[in-house]
């Protein structure tokens, strides 16, 4: 993926999240340092009619599905007919939008899922944007901080891209399925479309409409 191919406005489709989050940015991970402020902001504006505030600074919209066993810290929001599923431990700094499954013994921590996102089973989601109607499959996760600590790069096809970020996840673009038991490893960049196979390890960035099955086998969907 090109440094263009990274921006937002070629990643996500901003109709399916509060797209106020990313007025003025260029590349989506520069709202992760955001989310908390935004929260904050956009919480106590939220309508009393349609959202609940269920403790200081967690505001729940009426119609989600929330487990009795779920943890929930502080600034959080959670859209429209989203389920949270036994044992999800949200640790503060997430926004989550319509018609999301966050599932049994998930862990999210400062991220942003767009609508219709599934982290059915088992999945940890940090410092990350999911976009619309992407996939992680079970025991799939982020990996979000590098080995050796320093801030985290994205590896541009056109150079890399210096993020100041020591906590960075994965940036998933809209409709990407990631297969069962595969790492996103620090600064990933999955474009549009695209599929990660099972037990994969991924790093860089992998274009749109592409199949992930190693490093050295990245096909188009065209080509399959």
């Amino acid at each position: 993926m090109t440094r263009e191919e990274l921006k937002i406005s070629n990643m996500y489709d901003l109709r399916y999240t509060e797209a106020a989050l990313f007025a003025g940015l260029c590349y989506p991970w520069e709202a992760l340092p955001r989310i908390h402020d935004f929260i904050a902001e956009l919480g106590p504006k939220l309508p009393t009619g349609e959202y609940e505030e269920r403790m200081p600074h967690v505001w729940v919209h009426r119609t989600a599905r929330i487990a009795d066993s779920v943890s929930l810290s502080e600034y959080i929001i959670i859209g429209a007919e989203t389920e949270l599923r036994q044992c999800a431990f949200l640790r503060g700094n997430i926004l989550i939008g319509r018609g999301c499954v966050v599932g049994n013994s998930c862990e999210l921590k400062n991220s942003v899922l767009f609508d219709k996102v599934q982290v059915p089973h088992y999945n940890y989601v940090g410092d990350s944007v999911l976009g619309h109607r992407s996939h992680m499959g079970a025991a799939s996760l982020t990996s979000n901080v590098r080995s050796d600590k320093k801030p985290v790069r994205v590896h541009a096809s056109d150079g890399d891209i210096e993020t100041g970020l020591k906590k960075f996840g994965a940036m998933l673009s809209d409709h990407v399925e990631v297969g069962c038991g595969s790492v996103l490893n620090p600064g990933c960049c999955i474009g549009a479309h695209t599929d990660i196979y099972p037990l994969s390890s991924v790093r860089g960035c992998v274009p749109a409409h592409s199949i992930y099955k190693s490093k050295e086998a990245i096909v188009t969907k065209a080509e399959e």
